[in-house]
């Protein structure tokens, strides 16, 4: 079997036929070695090639130890933090080294080098330049290591035989992992994003609704024209191409120049930016839970009082393992509509989809999802990767840029931010806003509030 569009559109229609056995894989993508399912703790240790193999086992038994309590993308965090930014970064600048015994230069060393980390970017001319920035996240790997010491010391006193060996000083102090001053700049960088992008949003609103109208009109206009037709939609003016092999998507080019364009891509782009953009902005959820949201997400509740039917919005739990419900509005209502108005079918059901989970390395069961879209002979989930994407492109086209003159760039996490912010501005109780947020502490919602002080 091949893994090529018209392979995998093969292998559907086979699958979908009922060729293939029962327990048969229902997309190709399922037997791809890039979803090469969940590692276990030996490969994920194996990975970073420790020279020191009494280490490497002891992190390997460290992390079936932890495992059980873990989930996955966490049990793979802490497999890179000790086993890449720890240990192999001790190998590799003290080669020799097989003992948790730091010595107090050595451990001094590491944690100077823990601050920064090294960034690879292409210029212009296409040449690499690398280049060294501030670790963000340096104190998740001190306190991480912290607790890969702590831990094997009070197992030690309940299995002295197994953890004894390695039960040495823990060679970062609990001074070390204050986290007072980290969570005091993460503060101000995210007050900061803020501060940027809540007065820019109704740009950014207007330029997703506009891309989206245009780029139907142009699709909607070269769908009306034979191949080798001039068409117009607005100020431009296009040509279908007479192509030599058939396609189903529409292309369009320039007189002028001669160059094409994708408009079904086009379209689609713009339509799924739009989307993106307007539920994140209007409900607060995040981009985890945008990719779930399925049909089985809208629920209604008649109020018993006077019979009046509420939309709701169930969001099923992601980060915080939390269920919630939002009570949709008129405008979220309608973009809803318009998603699956698009992804119905045939039938008039929205087609099941088999999504891959990239934090949990698995595929999940077939499931109505709303973000989905035609690829090849079938329907695909769209990724998260893929709406951070087009959101940039929509970006692109607004010119806005930051308080350092760069392209302004909106992370899915950043309408997060501001719709808790207008809220608690507009007056939302910060205990309410925490329940629409899924918050699991109040102060996490308290700083909104303090945010909005210095607006």
């Amino acid at each position: 079997m091949t893994s090529s569009k018209k392979g995998a559109g093969f292998y559907q229609l086979l699958h979908a036929m009922g060729i293939f056995p029962p327990g048969a894989p229902a997309t190709l993508r399922m037997l791809d070695p890039r979803f090469q399912g969940q590692l276990s703790t030996g490969e994920l240790i194996g990975q970073y090639a420790l020279i020191c193999q009494p280490v490497q086992d002891l992190l390997v038994d460290y992390l079936n130890e932890r495992r059980p309590a873990v989930d996955y993308a966490t049990l793979k965090t802490l497999a890179y933090l000790l086993g890449k930014l720890f240990w192999q970064d001790l190998e590799t600048h003290s080669p020799g080294i097989s003992s948790l015994r730091l010595p107090p230069d050595i451990a001094a060393a590491w944690k100077l080098r823990l601050t920064t980390r090294t960034v690879s970017a292409r210029d212009e001319a296409g040449r690499v330049t690398q280049t060294t920035a501030t670790r963000l996240d340096s104190l998740s790997c001190l306190t991480t290591v912290r607790s890969f010491y702590l831990d094997i010391a009070q197992w030690a006193a309940d299995d002295p035989a197994r953890w004894g060996p390695w039960a040495v000083p823990c060679p970062i102090r609990r001074d070390d992992i204050s986290p007072a001053k980290r969570d005091s700049r993460r503060k101000s960088r995210m007050d900061q994003r803020t501060r940027e992008r809540l007065p820019v949003l109704p740009a950014l609103l207007a330029t997703a609704g506009h891309n989206r109208m245009n780029t139907a009109a142009l699709l909607a206009a070269a769908a009306a024209v034979s191949p080798g037709e001039a068409f117009t939609a607005g100020a431009v003016t296009l040509r279908r191409p007479v192509l030599s092999v058939p396609s189903h998507r529409i292309w369009a080019e320039d007189p002028a120049t001669g160059d094409r364009r994708d408009l079904t891509r086009e379209e689609e782009a713009a339509f799924w930016a739009w989307a993106a953009v307007e539920v994140l902005r209007s409900t607060g959820i995040r981009i985890e839970e945008l990719t779930e949201l399925s049909h089985h997400s809208l629920v209604q509740h008649r109020l018993p009082a006077t019979g009046e039917l509420i939309p709701l919005l169930h969001i099923t739990p992601s980060k915080t393992d939390v269920e919630r419900l939002l009570v949709i509005s008129p405008e979220v209502a309608d973009v809803l509509a318009a998603i699956i108005h698009r992804v119905r079918g045939t039938s008039g059901a929205v087609p099941l989809v088999i999504a891959y989970d990239v934090h949990e390395c698995e595929f999940t069961p077939a499931m109505p999802v709303l973000f989905q879209r035609h690829v090849g002979a079938g329907n695909r989930p769209i990724s998260a990767a893929t709406i951070r994407r087009w959101i940039t492109d929509v970006l692109d086209g607004t010119g806005l840029t930051d308080a350092s003159g760069q392209p302004l760039r909106f992370t899915p996490h950043d309408f997060r931010r501001i719709f808790a912010t207008e809220a608690i501005m507009n007056g939302l109780p910060p205990h309410i806003c925490q329940l629409i947020m899924g918050h699991k502490n109040i102060n996490t919602t308290m700083g909104y509030k303090k945010a909005r002080e210095l607006h």
